[in-house]
């Protein structure tokens, strides 16, 4: 694949990626500032056409679109490095993991470690940087309103396991019904 088509492929897939952060939605009715989007999708697409340096550059132009074109103040400048962190994971778990060997099984595993490094990675996150900088910045102390452990183990936890679940599912669908096309443009 020439550099141009490479580049070409990178920003295209960084638009539809940024289309797709407006498409969101609450997971959990009782924490409904928890929105799951599936920009994550042609990040992973650009994992699987081109190699893992291509999605990270994926996932870093759709989040400048992010700041640039839709900047939603405080809530972008706290949640957007969280997100990047989030998807980061995931898709180094399927980067490392099922992108050289294509099989169910890796796929599940990919499927597994990302979910679970995702989870993890918005724990920590939400623990140490998030919290206090709603707290300080937006005058949001979840802290105060919950209590941090409950919020962290009836929120964070399974909303963050609901949504890997649900990208591998989706990736998967997509993998499967893109593949006959896919094989042209695959490295």
């Amino acid at each position: 694949m020439t550099n141009t088509r490479r580049l070409s492929t990178i920003a295209i897939l960084s638009a539809l990626s940024f289309v797709l952060m407006y498409f969101d939605f609450p997971l959990l009715p009782a924490a409904s500032f928890l929105r799951i989007e599936f920009s994550i999708l042609p990040v992973l697409v650009g994992l699987v056409v081109l190699d893992l340096p291509a999605a990270f550059g994926v996932l870093f132009l759709r989040s400048l679109l992010k700041i640039f074109l839709n900047n939603q103040g405080v809530s972008t400048y706290i949640g957007l490095p969280m997100n990047i962190v989030a998807l980061g994971v995931f898709v180094l778990a399927f980067g490392l993991i099922w992108k050289k060997e294509r099989t169910t099984m890796r796929f599940v595993l990919a499927s597994l470690a990302g979910t679970l490094g995702l989870t993890l990675a918005m724990l920590v996150l939400n623990y140490v940087y998030a919290v206090p900088l709603y707290a300080k910045f937006a005058n949001f102390d979840i802290e105060k309103i919950l209590g941090l452990s409950n919020y962290l183990m009836t929120m964070v936890l399974p909303f963050n396991l609901i949504e890997g679940m649900i990208f591998a599912i989706s990736f998967w669908l997509l993998f499967v019904l893109l593949k006959p096309t896919l094989k042209y443009y695959e490295r």
